[in-house]
């Protein structure tokens, strides 16, 4: 997969890194170390990020090797480095939101997630590549395991990086696919919480009802370890619902009831899967062992789910993005300023009633979560694509999260040598039960859960 093999610092996931550095076998400053040295040699081919001080990023370390030293109260990340997406503004890096327009656009305050991060002691080791404006106008990432290939989009940098060992976890967003296709393309996990579970203060909205802040990782118990350093309450987004932010409890407490059944649903969109990825999910499917799995339809109404979630993406860039574009005609994409367009034509009456069936498809949903532990899915079309133009379609994706579901990807799958990912779907507000089922398919296949 990779032509310089990582040394084992790099391999260590965050979890694995932490018991390391709390029995002393390991200082902040190795682990960060290791992590520059790898970036050193495999970014200028792979492209995963945007913005790196190596000098503050070792100061970070050497202060969380110093409070260790002296026994004073640590954070759950404390010395462990941190990729972050260049939508999520940080006071130390430039945020350019993936656009020639921003360049050099430095934020004064950090995005709450990012507070969140350095509250629990982790090393912000730079900003990661995103696609333009967090949509589908690629950067410069490449597929660690294909260089001619996409990394996917639109965290592209984050999902390269962490599948390329420069970093143990990285946080990603997702407004339609943007988390969950990168970590099938890249073959690492992706993880989107529930709908409202992380604030997005200080994070460039595309469209309010949708955008979503997760993460990637190479461990299920490492984004349940991320998502609760990040998810304190933020009264700042109204969007936010109250939760018990300790997931990595209630994944450990799932982990004790392994999953008795799981709905094999293949969407609206199964038709516009290769064949090969649709052979693939099959088999997996009827071969899992210990669970019952049973294809699932999804209930009337489903027909039209994936334009709905367009009719409100398209409809808040319009919203949002259109002054950008009217402003620089030629300095945005030809494919940005066409859904600007597309959005300005779907009227307030259209985008209303997709937003008001938002519930009411989700509520549907209820029956098949009441017997099920969770859904399983296609996590994308196929494998990552050649050529670095497109960065892969979300039809896979969007329609979970326009019913605001937690989701994640899988790496158990492989077609013709490249990954690809199982997405696994959960009820909204039961992600633990979610990563609890997670947990249990990596340890099924053999793999680091």
């Amino acid at each position: 997969m990779h032509e310089t093999e990582p040394d084992g610092l790099v391999r260590l996931t965050a979890v694995e890194a932490q018991k390391a550095l709390a029995a002393g076998d390991l200082t902040s400053q190795e682990l960060v170390g290791a992590c520059l040295k790898r970036i050193a040699e495999r970014d200028p081919k792979i492209g995963a990020w945007a913005h790196l001080s190596n000098e503050a990023a070792l100061a970070a370390a050497r202060a969380s090797d110093e409070r260790r030293a002296r026994g004073k109260t640590l954070g759950a990340l404390d010395g462990i480095p941190v990729g972050v997406k260049d939508i999520i503004d940080t006071k130390d890096f430039p945020t350019e939101l993936g656009s020639e327009i921003f360049a050099g656009r430095q934020p004064t305050e950090d995005a709450f997630v990012v507070s969140e991060l350095k509250a629990s002691g982790a090393i912000i080791l730079g900003k990661t590549v995103t696609t333009e404006f967090a949509f589908f106008g690629p950067g410069k990432t490449r597929n660690p395991h294909d260089l001619e290939r996409t990394p996917g989009g639109s965290s592209s940098g984050s999902a390269a990086a962490v599948a390329d060992f420069q970093v143990p976890i990285a946080l990603g967003t997702q407004t339609a696919g943007s988390i969950i296709r990168p970590a099938s393309y890249c073959g690492v996990i992706g993880y989107k919480p529930t709908f409202g579970y992380v604030s997005r203060t200080g994070v460039l909205g595309q469209s309010a009802p949708l955008d979503t802040i997760g993460g990637y990782a190479r461990s299920v118990d490492d984004l349940a370890l991320l998502i609760d350093c990040i998810s304190g309450f933020d009264t700042a987004d109204r969007d936010m619902i109250g939760h018990d932010p300790q997931l990595m409890s209630a994944m450990q407490n799932a982990k004790s009831r392994p999953p008795r059944r799981l709905a094999f649903v293949k969407s609206p969109a199964w038709a516009q899967g290769d064949e090969k990825m649709r052979s693939a999910i099959e088999a997996f499917a009827s071969r899992l062992h210990g669970v019952e799995v049973t294809e699932t339809e999804l209930p009337a109404g489903f027909e039209h789910i994936i334009r709905l979630q367009q009719i409100v993406q398209f409809s808040d860039i319009a919203r949002n993005y259109g002054p950008i574009a009217d402003a620089h005609p030629d300095r945005v994409s030809e494919k940005l300023k066409d859904v600007i367009a597309e959005g300005r034509s779907f009227s307030a009456t259209s985008y209303e009633d997709a937003r008001s069936k938002q519930e009411m498809l989700c509520e549907a949903l209820r029956p098949i979560f009441v017997h099920n532990d969770a859904i399983l899915t296609p996590a994308a079309a196929g494998i990552a694509p050649v050529g670095l133009q497109s960065t892969g379609s979300p039809m896979f994706n969007g329609l979970w999260t326009y019913l605001k579901l937690p989701c994640i990807s899988l790496p158990l799958l492989s077609v013709d040598a490249m990954p690809l990912g199982v997405q696994l779907v959960g009820a909204r507000g039961d992600s633990g039960r979610l990563l609890g089922v997670a947990s249990w398919m990596m340890k099924e296949r053999g793999l680091r859960a």
